[in-house]
């Protein structure tokens, strides 16, 4: 069953910044100078576009859509032939413009936004777009900072925040979701999160059986301690202040025993009846 722990705040007084840490925010301020000079096709094609002409068609990509969501989305927006976009997101990783630290997957940097599709728009423009946009807002110094204040990386922090995107039920909940993964962090716990196991299993459900928590590979936290090796969707701005900023508390575990009904505990007796809850009630919709 998902988990949602929360960590304290971090401590208010600005941190030194190690030499690791000023390279880390100069990877940053690069990142975001990339992102902001290199001027896409995509841009390029909506400058020139006639004002006369009725406004392009667009295509939204939701917050917690996994890559492989977004590259059918591309493909149909764009009518390209079925793994067109996956192709484009295969090449090199400076043909993106991911940053180092994604090793060429583009995983967690397709931001969640509404882009323009132009006519003339290609799979590789798009995405090199979202990929751009994406650190407009995560490659910045000030994530940098806050992430090591959490005692993580920019790249940790992307990966906490799609599992809080995935898990929770609600907006309110990814902070709180967050929490659960840097608390079990803290006592080098398996996450056990659903989301990762989901992700590894290219599925999306609420029913998890030991049989899937036995899977071998890096995404089942329940066999693994740490974080999955990448993000496992890609988040929004909140998703990612949820994990740079979760609320203080001590919650180890979580279930969402209904929609809107999240409960977070840091008691094991007390989120095992709230599980027996829970399958009580798939027990009954099932046999509805």
């Amino acid at each position: 069953m998902p988990y949602r722990p929360s960590s304290p705040y971090a401590p208010r007084r600005r941190p030194r910044l190690t030499r690791r840490g000023r390279r880390a925010v100069l990877a940053g301020t690069l990142l975001a100078l990339a992102a902001a000079i290199a001027v896409p096709l995509l841009l390029l094609l909506l400058r020139d576009r006639p004002a006369t002409l009725p406004p392009p068609p667009t295509l939204l990509v939701p917050e917690g859509r996994r890559a492989a969501q977004v590259y059918e989305a591309v493909d149909r927006a764009l009518a390209l032939p079925d793994g067109a976009a996956r192709e484009a997101a295969a090449a090199p990783a400076a043909a993106l413009g991911l940053p180092a630290a994604a090793g060429g997957n583009p995983e967690g940097y397709l931001f969640p936004a509404t882009y323009p599709l132009p006519e003339g728009t290609t799979a590789e423009g798009l995405l090199r777009y979202m990929v751009a946009t994406a650190a407009r807002h995560f490659g910045t110094p000030a994530i940098a900072e806050a992430a090591r204040a959490q005692g993580l990386d920019p790249y940790q922090a992307l990966i906490v925040a799609s599992i809080a995107q995935a898990e929770a039920d609600t907006p309110g909940d990814m902070a709180r979701v967050a929490r659960v993964v840097h608390n079990r962090l803290a006592r080098d716990m398996p996450l056990q999160m659903d989301s990762t196991l989901n992700y590894a299993l290219g599925r999306s459900t609420v029913d998890t059986t030991l049989d899937d928590t036995r899977i071998a590979g890096p995404y089942n936290t329940y066999a693994r301690t740490g974080l999955p090796p990448t993000p496992i969707g890609n988040p929004g701005d909140q998703a990612m202040t949820a994990a740079l900023h979760p609320p203080a508390g001590d919650w180890l575990y979580f279930v969402t025993v209904a929609p809107g009904d999240t409960r977070f505990t840091a008691d094991y007796a007390t989120h095992q009846a709230n599980v027996a809850e829970f399958n009580e009630r798939r027990r009954q919709e099932r046999t509805q």
